[in-house]
């Protein structure tokens, strides 16, 4: 495992920050590809001095917020019945559409930052975002936000813990748990907020 996790730091290396920026495109579009692959190892980098932490954070961010236009794009341009129709040739499977779906239309504008943090949503909140016509500047701003804060988090992983990739997986699930709480918390919040103006 230590040789695959050194390869994997290796080929991030290699490729740079234009290969952060696909890499995130990919798991930010419709492609299933972890964030970690490419945010962790770079995190590793630029504690050696291999690679700046704020370049690959732009480099991460802005490559989450062209992933996430380009399914906004599909959305947008192509509509629901077309994704229905063709999402599996996407990796997009309609109980997959649905879930987020529901989640935009419950939470509103805000759902495409909280969407960002939570796995299984990530990938396709932009999605009804385009269907819905979500102003575009809001959208970017709320996306970037999201994946911004996404990069950061994977990026003080790896420089952080390095290559030991127990204390990554360990510390990935400990975060995500902290983010879907201080989430749900948000969510209560406006959900109590919203029926005291009712």
């Amino acid at each position: 495992m230590h040789d695959i996790v050194a390869w994997v730091v290796n080929t991030v290396g290699d490729l740079g920050y234009i290969g952060i920026f696909v890499m995130m495109f990919l798991e930010s579009s419709f492609f299933p590809f972890p964030s970690e692959v490419a945010m962790v190892p770079a995190g590793y980098l630029a504690s050696k001095g291999e690679m700046s932490l704020i370049v690959a954070w732009l480099a991460g961010a802005g490559g989450s917020l062209a992933g996430a236009l380009f399914n906004y794009y599909l959305g947008h341009k192509l509509g629901r019945p077309f994704l229905e129709k063709y999402g599996k040739y996407l990796f997009l499977k309609e109980e997959s559409l649905k879930k987020v779906e529901d989640f935009f239309e419950k939470y509103g504008h805000p759902s495409t930052f909280w969407g960002r943090l939570i796995p299984g949503i990530r990938q396709y909140i932009s999605l009804p975002a385009g269907i819905g016509r979500m102003k575009l500047t809001a959208f970017a701003f709320y996306t970037f936000l999201g994946a911004g804060l996404w990069c950061a988090v994977l990026l003080g992983l790896g420089y952080f813990i390095g290559e030991n990739e127990e204390k990554i997986k360990s510390a990935t699930h400990i975060i995500i748990a902290i983010v879907m709480i201080l989430v749900a918390g948000v969510f209560y919040y406006y959900y109590r907020k919203n029926k005291k103006c009712r």
